[in-house]
């Protein structure tokens, strides 16, 4: 069964894909930040409060993981994605506390026709993370590989 539902021709300039909301606990925040980024401010309160972020805050490295997986449910699951050959830009604008509750969503930029492999088109997306107040927490720009939508005569060839 094809559970495929959005290929290269989907992603128009100006189409938006929502998140869907999600709320970091404290222990999920520690737990990131004591496998991969262990400064204090990650991985205790007192600390966090202590630092100028306020609190006990998301590793900057945890809000991206985070929107990947916000990016996986809102288009990537599903679609006809290859991968990404890199990121432009990552920028965590304000702390993400515990408690705090994500949502946002990404915007297609532009498309266009891979030049050197013609079933591959190039989506270029701007993301952003925002927290439970609309403020931004993040922004991201990257590029996402995917194929373009088999023609008939390419599934007849096959078929």
């Amino acid at each position: 069964m094809d559970v495929t539902r959005y290929t290269f021709e989907d992603f128009t300039p100006g189409r938006r894909f929502d998140f869907v909301e999600r709320t970091l606990t404290a222990d999920e925040i520690i737990a990131f930040a004591t496998e991969f980024d262990p400064q204090p401010m990650h991985l205790d309160e007192e600390a966090g409060r202590a630092s100028i972020l306020g609190g006990l805050a998301a590793s900057g490295w945890h809000t991206s993981a985070v929107m990947m997986r916000m990016l996986y449910e809102a288009y990537i699951n599903g679609s006809t994605s290859e991968g990404s050959p890199g990121v432009d830009l990552m920028e965590w604008k304000r702390p993400v506390l515990a408690g705090d509750t994500l949502g946002g969503h990404c915007v297609v930029l532009d498309a266009r026709a891979s030049r050197s492999r013609p079933e591959i088109g190039i989506v270029r997306f701007r993301a952003e993370v925002t927290n439970q107040r609309g403020e931004i927490v993040a922004v991201s720009e990257y590029i996402n590989m995917m194929r373009l939508a088999p023609s008939e005569g390419a599934a007849h060839a096959h078929g």
